[in-house]
């Protein structure tokens, strides 16, 4: 799946969809889609990334508490 950073506006390869989606892991693997040789996969905090049209990720994809009200 890719996403972007919020940082610098690249794109991100995720590697592994489920931890993602897994709201008790803070960090993803992914490698940056820049030029044309595949770069080295690193560890991205999932708050720095977005979907592709900017828009966040789910609340419920990274906070435990995400059914109580703030």
């Amino acid at each position: 799946m890719f996403l972007k950073n919020r940082n610098n506006g690249d794109m991100v390869d995720v590697s592994d969809i489920s931890d993602l989606t897994n709201l008790f892991h803070q960090h993803v693997l992914g490698r940056y889609q820049a030029g044309e040789e595949l770069q080295d996969p690193e560890e991205f905090n999932k708050a720095d990334l977005l979907f592709l049209s900017g828009e966040e990720l789910p609340r419920c994809w990274m906070d435990p508490d995400y059914r109580s009200q703030k």
